[in-house]
């Protein structure tokens, strides 16, 4: 096969995979930050490492360095409006995507969210930037297990 694959088409490839949703989340100096994850997964368990890719223009890549630390929420069933509000296409940015009461630190500092299916919490250890995009490698520390559903993402949607 001789045809490269465009960023379209590399973006249906991946949508047949069944992931569960995951937003991540950092505190920096101009307060919370985060993401909704397209790559979140884990690298290593001894030792205990988890990698996030970020494009290098979200603008939540500050907060990673700057904290030293990111966590990963998974997001339960019905959070379609704060998985909208994280994936950019939501009214709010920045800081006021983190509601009062919703949100809580675990041992890093960055922020997690309390509804979470689960939250891995990593200190960073390791930055690799490749073609537009920053591999952030972080040791896990901490993490809550919850017990609502996922909410998943299939096929460009969420089930």
């Amino acid at each position: 096969m001789d045809s490269e694959i465009d960023a379209k088409t590399f973006w249906k490839a991946i949508g047949c995979r069944a992931i569960g949703v995951a937003i991540v989340t950092a505190r920096g100096t101009e307060g919370p930050a985060g993401f909704l994850a397209l790559s979140a997964t884990h690298l290593t368990a001894s030792p205990p490492m988890m990698m996030v890719s970020i494009g290098l223009t979200t603008s939540a890549l500050a907060a990673v360095r700057q904290g030293n630390h990111f966590a990963i929420n998974y997001v339960p069933k019905g959070s379609e409006a704060l998985v909208k509000e994280f994936g950019g296409g939501g009214a709010l940015k920045g800081a006021d995507r983190f509601l009062p009461g919703a949100w809580s630190p675990l041992k890093s500092g960055a922020p997690t969210l309390v509804d979470a299916v689960g939250v891995i919490d990593c200190a960073l250890d390791e930055l690799i930037e490749r073609h537009g995009t920053v591999i952030a490698l972080g040791k896990v520390i901490a993490y809550s297990a919850g017990t609502k559903e996922p909410m998943i993402s299939f096929r460009g949607g969420y089930i």
